[in-house]
């Protein structure tokens, strides 16, 4: 297995876009799936296979859930921003051929550390 010598902001960032992304998956699973309310549906069952997607019933968001919708915008902004800073790091330049294997690499490096800083 490859090591790399990340930049410690590469890595930074990279810890960020997980962590926000973790924070981001949590706080949308509170949330009905639809902001309006909306009827449920169940698709045709797929072929070759059992599964039936579906969805029930939306009740809508709640007037406090549409003001907190800011905060998924504030979410996606995040991730959009951290996921740019990812990818577009002048490090991935410096490594030819090999930067499919260590952007792969990136997103594991945080598990190979253990994590000094608190909060």
């Amino acid at each position: 297995m490859s090591t790399y010598d990340f930049p410690q902001d590469l890595r930074d960032a990279q810890l960020a876009l997980h962590r926000t992304r973790a924070a981001y998956e949590q706080y949308a699973k509170t949330l009905p799936w639809s902001a309006e309310p909306m009827p449920g549906w169940e698709a045709d069952k797929q072929l070759h296979s059992s599964y039936r997607s579906a969805k029930p019933d939306s009740p809508g968001y709640t007037p406090e859930q549409h003001e907190q919708h800011e905060q998924v915008k504030r979410y996606r902004a995040e991730l959009l921003e951290l996921s740019a800073t990812v990818t577009t790091h002048p490090y991935w330049a410096t490594l030819g051929e090999g930067v499919v294997k260590a952007r792969m690499a990136l997103k594991h490096a945080h598990e190979a550390q253990p994590d000094n800083k608190s909060g």
